[in-house]
């Protein structure tokens, strides 16, 4: 049972304007968020400050793939009827809040994020030592705390992120969650409950506070999420005296952890624009067909008759993508006997990649030929995700003092 309330059970997921997407972003991160719009409140936005951090130096790529890669997404299956598409610069209220949180950050736990080293150490080339590289975990975390995000998709490599996101929360709730009065407004809180579940909850509350029963704290949750008699304010109010703290004003999210993807590029590598092994979405047949027919194959195949090994060939990380069992089969076996040839083994790829691209590519023509149509769904986006971080912000600045 995840300690975010109901009303902030969203998803916040975002991603660096790289410019046209392939097949990699689709089978790891799109497809993921087409599902996610149906089940959550999504907000899914162009991370364009973060890519500043390692690309200040030359913005202009920046602002020439912020398009292409809306487009991308919309194309994929994005909807923005199920969900905000927005860019994250058209949102002040990121920035306000990454900078409130900086206040109360210490500098330790963003040097000791494992990401920022291993960044340093893979963009040599580049003059990294700055505030902004340094900080963006920070941004990351108002990114995802400006919308009180419940839900955050992430791969295994990015679950310190939303970590230091929670020690974030909890250390801001801390030190202004603990309002005049806490105590007695939340006991007034619990009488508004009913009998039954006020007794209930301190029954609850009791056993998790002195003997840390995790089952009770959970229950307890849950015994909130459903309560009816309460205000939202009294809800996160409780919430905090659960555990001891002050009200719940920035709610900690949870990792939605995504399967890694199983897309390989043409080299066998993980499909990257850095390794040149990609197929974009908007890839045309022909150019499909023609980087696959030229892929490489099993190096010890040199002849038509010499046997192949699957294991050893590229195309078959392909084939277990795009094939079922019974294809598979024919060629594990095709290939072992040298009873069918590569360029045969290769076809069945050919055809599932160009039918999967084929209405993402139609899409993403009809978008293409309707740029207004493009910037209204990001301006509406946009505006849509900025009332919600106007909200958040205007709670934080009263409990920092900081509201006229």
């Amino acid at each position: 049972m995840s300690s975010v309330l109901t009303q902030h059970q969203r998803v916040l997921s975002g991603m660096r304007p790289t410019g046209l997407l392939h097949l990699g972003h689709y089978h790891g991160v799109l497809k993921n968020w087409v599902n996610l719009q149906h089940e959550y409140e999504c907000f899914f936005f162009v991370a364009d400050w973060h890519a500043l951090t390692t690309h200040y130096d030359d913005p202009r790529i920046i602002a020439e793939s912020t398009n292409d890669m809306v487009i991308d997404w919309l194309a994929a299956g994005v909807s923005p009827g199920s969900s905000k598409i927005f860019i994250q610069s058209r949102v002040p209220e990121h920035a306000e809040l990454h900078l409130l949180l900086s206040m109360i950050t210490p500098l330790s736990w963003l040097e000791r994020v494992p990401t920022y080293k291993d960044q340093q150490e893979a963009l040599k080339e580049k003059d990294l030592a700055t505030y902004g590289f340094l900080g963006y975990p920070l941004l990351q975390s108002a990114d995802i705390l400006v919308y009180k995000a419940g839900q955050v998709p992430v791969g295994e490599d990015q679950v310190a992120h939303v970590e230091l996101t929670r020690e974030v929360a909890r250390r801001f709730n801390h030190i202004y969650g603990r309002e005049p009065g806490f105590e007695e407004k939340a006991e007034s809180a619990i009488k508004k409950m009913g009998k039954k579940d006020a007794r209930l909850y301190r029954d609850l509350r009791k056993r998790y506070t002195e003997q840390g029963d995790q089952q009770a704290l959970e229950v307890a949750k849950a015994l909130l999420e459903n309560q009816q008699n309460i205000s939202l304010g009294d809800r996160e109010r409780l919430f905090g005296f659960l555990e001891g703290a002050g009200k719940i004003i920035l709610p900690e999210p949870q990792a939605l952890l995504t399967p890694a993807s199983k897309m390989p590029g043409l080299d066998g590598r993980k499909m990257s624009k850095s390794y040149r092994n990609t197929i974009s979405l908007r890839e045309s047949p022909d150019d499909i067909s023609q980087k696959l027919r030229t892929m490489p194959t099993d190096t010890n195949r040199v002849r038509r008759t010499d046997p192949g090994d699957p294991d050893r060939c590229p195309v078959w990380q392909l084939h277990e993508v795009y094939s079922d069992d019974e294809k598979k089969q024919w060629v594990r076996e095709g290939c072992t006997s040298a009873g069918i040839g590569c360029v045969d083994c290769k076809q069945p790829v050919i055809d599932a990649m160009v039918a999967e691209l084929k209405p993402i590519r139609e899409r993403a023509k009809d978008y293409l030929d309707d740029p207004s149509a493009v910037q209204a769904i990001i301006d509406e986006g946009s505006e849509a995700a900025r009332d919600v971080a106007r909200d958040t912000l205007d709670e934080i600045r009263k409990v920092m003092c900081l509201s006229r």
